[in-house]
């Protein structure tokens, strides 16, 4: 069913066989899995912008790819960006000045389970899941969720594809169909300009006019405030997380109103000044004013 020649001397094809009927033990197993997949997938959307735990992320990932996939405005073929936040590894202490020492290869394994989940999560009645390592210096995979009601509901994904990878996302795009829904995991490529000079305009007509986002939940700093970025179909939303006060605990401030596209950095600091004219230090002297240092108030008794 899918059969791909790739450019990399290590990765001769891709070859998926063609399914046959499954055992019924198998095919009640599935049924059942997906019974529970729908349910945590359609469950109704928390009014907190940020997930609480990896596993409501996952939940709202699943949720809002299906809801873009069976949107009434959804184009086909389906193309969709997912940005996914990997939990920090359990092993990670607050003095890592970088939880990530192994880079890609290090998260490869903790975003290969995750991936996998909300595959099965996205399809209708999911079956066998295979995957293919596309290229291993880069860390990229490629992913197909089968689905029991038939190849047009299969689910494909790319994970980590990177700027080396535009030829093999065309030649997978091309496989894949117009049917089938093809998802970028945590692609490490954001413009054009990624793909330098003489690929850019491929890049256009490969990747960024095919493509739109599915889910996204993304933090960076923005006038030196935690800004946290969502998307869940068919809107954007934003906040700060606040933690100054002690006392108060970690609070999510709203920013700007939803919107259908990414807001810009200009926009998210101009707003910010809006809502917090003091910036971040100037609060906390405030505190310490206030309250005095943390080390002078005591504790429980």
């Amino acid at each position: 069913r899918y059969d791909v020649i790739l450019a990399s001397p290590a990765i001769t094809h891709i070859h998926i066989p063609s399914r046959h009927t499954p055992h019924p033990s198998k095919m009640a197993s599935a049924a059942l899995l997906a019974a529970l997949t729908l349910s945590l997938s359609i469950s109704p959307p928390t009014s907190a912008l940020i997930p609480a735990t990896p596993r409501q992320q996952t939940q709202r990932a699943i949720r809002s790819i299906r809801d873009a996939i069976t949107s009434e405005n959804a184009k086909k073929p389906h193309r969709l960006y997912i940005d996914y936040l990997i939990p920090l590894p359990p092993e990670t202490k607050a003095e890592d000045i970088d939880p990530w020492p192994g880079g890609l290869a290090q998260m490869y394994p903790y975003a290969e389970d995750i991936l996998k989940e909300i595959l099965a999560g996205v399809v209708e009645e999911p079956g066998r899941c295979s995957s293919q390592v596309l290229s291993e210096p880069d860390c990229c995979g490629f992913f197909v969720q089968e689905s029991e009601t038939g190849p047009s509901d299969d689910v494909a994904a790319i994970l980590f594809p990177g700027t080396d990878q535009l030829e093999k996302i065309a030649e997978i795009d091309d496989m894949v169909g117009d049917d089938r829904t093809l998802l970028l995991f945590n692609r490490q490529f954001t413009r054009p300009a990624d793909f330098g000079f003489l690929s850019g305009e491929r890049s256009k007509e490969v990747v960024f006019d095919r493509f739109s986002w599915g889910f996204a939940f993304q933090e960076f700093a923005c006038r030196g405030e935690d800004v946290k970025l969502t998307f869940e179909t068919p809107y954007w939303r934003s906040c700060i997380i606040c933690d100054e006060d002690v006392d108060l605990g970690a609070r999510e401030l709203d920013l700007l109103e939803p919107m259908a596209t990414r807001p810009g950095y200009e926009e998210l600091e101009k707003k910010i000044n809006e809502v917090l004219p003091q910036p971040l230090w100037m609060r906390k002297m405030g505190e310490v004013d206030s309250k005095g240092f943390k080390f002078q108030r005591g504790g429980p008794k």
